[in-house]
């Protein structure tokens, strides 16, 4: 099983895109020229488009400023993945990556459009190195074909490969509160314990297991005999029930987060969390079945549940439950990214005591107008 976002899911960074190309180390890239900036927009949009159906339908609901770094986002999450897992050499493809992002922080980026694309994207929006650091850390723990023996070791994978997108999304959506950014990076490793719930045999006859070995031993399992033969039966059935339970527990988390989203990003993340939710309600119809089977929500199903999203529009942003703390396993995602906004609001405040220059002025006037004109949109 390959792994997740928001709003991708660890299968959103397959199949490989036709505008790709392979190098034997570090696996695919976009093909790009390096001279002058990245105008090569339409090679993003047909990589994300062919990759996660359901985040390319769901990224068709956000406003236009929030699509294009999130396309951005999406490109280098996809290719940085499939670098890992396609390269010859996994281990080196990993260090060439953080190599990568070394050149795109000192703001030198490699000429690679996905590259060259995230630069004014982790600048504008201060998304912190260690949230991309993180998922590239669990793309390699897939690649060595890690197991987990707990949940809490399922989590701390689902928060590198999906809870590390879920706060880089919600940074781009300009949401900076922890009790938001702990509930974008929720929604994620929700997002990955469906998807490892929905591809336990294809994942078994792959030789991977993402299951919590201590449920398997607890259910009367061997984890290797299994794999040799993986068959559907009550005992792995109880095993994935317990997984879409752990899902569905932080979906309901994560509804709180929609809600502080701003109004104009709450359907396509509401749309992407009510159609990752029905993939497990498939595997339930079909008594926890995902060994024999694949569950796939039908093209209509997902359209009634994305025109559904749109109420969202309506959610009332509520206070925390001081109750609930952020799960153990994403905390370190969501200090990252409070880290990072503590620093931009210091330097704003900074800011605040030199004089705008006209030009400044003439910009900041042309901003508030449009966003006075967004909100007159909205209330129509």
């Amino acid at each position: 099983m390959q792994p997740s976002t928001p709003q991708f899911s660890t299968r959103s960074f397959s199949p490989r895109s036709s505008s790709t190309t392979v190098d034997e180390h570090t696996g695919p890239t976009l093909s790009s020229d390096s001279s002058g900036p990245i105008d090569d927009a339409k090679a993003l949009r047909t990589l994300m488009q062919g990759g996660s159906k359901t985040f390319f339908a769901a990224s068709l609901l956000l406003p236009s400023r929030v699509r294009a770094p999130a396309t951005a986002l999406y490109a280098f999450c996809r290719l940085a993945d499939d670098a890992i897992d396609d390269g010859v050499d996994k281990p080196g493809a990993y260090r060439d990556l953080q190599r990568r992002l070394d050149a795109i922080y000192a703001g030198r980026p490699e000429p690679v459009d996905a590259d060259r694309a995230l630069l004014p994207v982790v600048r504008q929006y201060g998304i912190p190195r260690e949230l991309l650091d993180g998922l590239l850390e669990g793309f390699f723990w897939d690649a060595e074909g890690r197991r987990y023996e707990t949940l809490a070791d399922v989590q701390a994978y689902g928060a590198r490969v999906a809870g590390t997108v879920g706060a880089m999304m919600a940074l781009i959506m300009e949401t900076r509160s922890a009790d938001a950014l702990a509930r974008a990076c929720e929604l994620g490793v929700a997002m990955q314990l469906t998807n490892i719930a929905r591809d336990v045999g294809e994942d078994a006859r792959e030789g991977r297991l993402y299951l919590p070995l201590q449920w398997l031993r607890e259910a009367g399992i061997d984890a290797d005999s299994w794999l040799r033969s993986p068959v559907f039966n009550e005992a792995i059935a109880s095993v994935i029930e317990r997984l879409l339970k752990a899902a569905d527990d932080l979906y309901q988390r994560s509804q709180a987060g929609i809600a502080a989203l701003p109004r104009d990003c709450r359907p396509a993340i509401r749309s992407a969390q009510l159609v990752y939710a029905e993939i497990g309600e498939e595997v339930r119809r079909h008594g926890f079945d995902s060994i024999s089977r694949r569950a796939v929500v039908s093209g209509r199903r997902k359209l009634m549940l994305i025109s559904r999203a749109s109420s969202a529009l309506l959610m009332v942003p509520r206070a925390a439950d001081p109750a609930t703390g952020p799960l153990p396993a994403i905390a370190f995602l969501v200090n990252a990214a409070a880290d990072t906004v503590n620093e931009r609001q210091t330097a704003r405040v900074a800011g605040k005591a030199r004089r705008r220059s006209f030009d400044e002025k003439v910009v900041w006037a042309t901003d508030l107008f449009e966003r006075l004109s967004e909100q007159d949109r909205l209330a129509r």
